[in-house]
């Protein structure tokens, strides 16, 4: 919301002015105040170096320079506080009426930034408290076991840890990540291949059995195919950690298989990360070690459809190093 420009109109005249929020301030150039006060600019320029002069202000923080269209170096541009020192010194009626216009606009830009700002936080502190609630529901579960909890434990605090940072730079908890354009997902026909042979080594320790990852339907090639559609000419699902985020979700929440759901899509998912080379971060450790990937897939299990959104976001920032 920096330095909006807004347009002051008085008896035929017009008058960009840039709106600085962050300074609670508006901004003019000699030019512009001249205009305003219907002056000649050697006059207002006088006015002003009188008020720095004089020690009335401060240049340093009342003055600042701006690059504008058709000027070959930056143009000097003053604060209300100048513009209204300078109407005083040549006590002008426009100048008072801007000063009465700037005082408005400036208020209604404020407040304006601030129901935006308000907005966006109710908005995070909602989903943080919805991505707790879930937590704590998933941490009461019968499947939970204590390596499994440590692993909450730990996608929690890195959550609340996520919240807290974003929220200070007002920057929105959970918004979107671009990512890493692309990720190539694998064929059903190629996925199935690599859940036989996982079915096998299961089976082998005496871990799963014959109905482990046994298709039902088509499920498994509709969900790939859903990842690899595209809306109006763009992918769908345009990134490494879109895909890798919903084929988690999609495989445990919609049962492709007869059993092991969420086994196949804790696999599946780090199988996809590995083909796409993100499997591990720059530093070369493991993006989600095994008991935070059973936790967070335990997690999607647990969760109500409605809280999709939220957990998308959560496992896109993961892979993003966000948290």
């Amino acid at each position: 919301m920096k330095n909006s420009i807004q347009i002051y109109e008085n008896e035929g005249h017009q008058v960009e002015v840039r709106l600085d929020g962050e300074h609670n301030t508006v901004w003019l150039a000699q030019a512009q105040m001249a205009d305003l006060f219907e002056r000649d600019q050697s006059v207002i320029s006088r006015h002003v170096r009188n008020v720095f002069k004089e020690e009335e202000l401060e240049k340093e923080s009342n003055m600042q320079k701006m690059h504008i269209a058709n000027s070959h170096k930056p143009v000097a541009f003053y604060s209300l506080d100048v513009v209204i020192s300078v109407g005083y010194r040549v006590k002008s009626p426009q100048g008072v009426r801007f000063r009465q216009w700037a005082t408005q606009r400036l208020k209604e830009y404020l407040v304006q930034g601030y129901t935006l700002n308000q907005q966006r936080f109710d908005k995070n502190a909602e989903e943080l408290q919805q991505a707790i609630a879930l937590i704590q529901k998933a941490a009461m579960s019968p499947l939970m076991t204590a390596e499994a909890g440590s692993g909450l434990v730990n996608i929690v605090s890195r959550y609340t840890q996520t919240f807290l940072w974003l929220q200070r730079y007002d920057e929105g908890l959970l918004a979107d990540i671009k990512g890493q354009d692309g990720g190539v997902l694998p064929s059903a026909q190629a996925a199935m291949a690599e859940l036989h042979q996982l079915k096998s080594d299961l089976m082998a320790r005496g871990e799963a059995t014959e109905l482990f990852a046994r298709l039902r339907d088509d499920g498994l090639a509709s969900i790939l195919g859903n990842l690899n559609q595209t809306a109006f000419g763009e992918p769908a699902y345009p990134s490494v950690e879109s895909k890798a985020a919903h084929l988690l979700y999609f495989v445990v929440k919609n049962h492709p298989f007869s059993d092991g759901n969420k086994r196949s899509g804790a696999f599946l998912f780090v199988d996809f990360l590995h083909r796409n080379g993100r499997l591990l971060d720059a530093a070369g450790n493991a993006i989600i070690n095994d008991t935070g990937l059973a936790a967070l897939t335990l997690l999607i299990a647990e969760s109500d459809p409605k809280q999709k959104e939220i957990l998308i976001r959560l496992v896109m920032h993961m892979l993003a190093g966000k948290v």
